[in-house]
């Protein structure tokens, strides 16, 4: 059994207090509440666990920085060097600008993107063990959850504002576009069948517009890499977009593939401006 730290066990502390303050933890008969309500009680337990000591995705933080720091691969050196779009080694306002086009690769690139190719032409790192640890489980942590939890918190307060002027950009947004709309598959469905219309929900969940510029969008986006509790584990967006193809019966996209970018692409351009708060924390 693996053993818990410190601080990890007064994350699970202060988590499961907030959820019984909040009635989301009930030992008795569970009886039926209005929608509204539900929705009111989850985000006071949202804000409950908002500081930063309650927020199990601050241990990525942690270990994000530790990681942007080791020297590894067969270069042996670390990735402080690697260019994320603000000059090597910057990772301060990064986030809040990716995607974006890299002249060195001639490829448009997210985050995830951008760091598996540093980590193969600054490390020589083999990233066959870094892909498959993608996404983190019970007992799995995930390089990649942690460093994109720690650059992405450095641009933490600061404005979406990835660039579409360079052709290749401009590209990758019109790709996106017409993945959001592209209905597929055995259930017929595509991203805008959710996530096109005000007011949506699937059971108690809020489904948020994303096929116009403003509030809705602007706060989806700004909030990844987040905590999700349901899964006890932190998620970055190339996570949500492989889960939300899942859901839809799709087939699997592969991982850090310039589809998955090209989505990203449009969905940032629909929520510029608005703030990132990350790692937020979510259901």
């Amino acid at each position: 059994m693996l053993r818990r730290t410190t601080r990890e066990n007064f994350v699970r502390a202060m988590i499961i207090r907030a959820m019984i303050a909040a009635g989301l933890l009930w030992a008795g008969p569970v009886g039926a509440q209005p929608a509204d309500q539900t929705e009111k009680e989850i985000e006071k337990y949202r804000e409950m666990i908002s500081d930063p000591m309650a927020n199990p995705a601050y241990l990525n933080v942690d270990r994000g920085e530790i990681l942007w720091a080791q020297k590894r691969g067969s270069k042996n050196v670390s990735l402080e060097t690697c260019d994320l779009g603000e000059g090597a080694g910057k990772v301060e306002g990064a986030y809040a600008r990716l995607p974006r086009y890299f002249a060195d690769a001639d490829r448009v690139m997210d985050l995830e993107q951008r760091l598996l190719w540093c980590m193969d032409k600054i490390q020589g790192l083999d990233t066959a063990d870094v892909i498959k640890r993608r996404f983190s489980g019970p007992g799995v942590t995930s390089d990649m959850e942690d460093l994109v939890a720690y650059i992405a918190n450095k641009s933490s307060g600061m404005k979406l504002s990835a660039p579409v002027s360079h052709p290749k950009e401009q590209e990758m947004y019109a790709v996106g576009e017409a993945m959001f709309y592209r209905r597929s598959s055995i259930s017929d469905f595509s991203c805008a069948t959710c996530h096109s219309e005000d007011g949506k929900r699937i059971r108690l969940q809020a489904l948020p517009n994303l096929s116009v510029p403003g509030k809705a969008a602007q706060e989806t986006m700004g909030s990844w890499p987040t905590y999700r509790v349901s899964q006890s584990q932190t998620r970055t967006m190339q996570h949500r977009l492989w889960d939300c193809y899942r859901q839809m019966r799709m087939p699997i996209p592969d991982y850090a593939s310039d589809g998955i970018t090209a989505l990203t692409v449009y969905l940032t351009k629909k929520a510029e401006g608005g703030e990132i708060l990350v790692p937020s924390i979510k259901r």
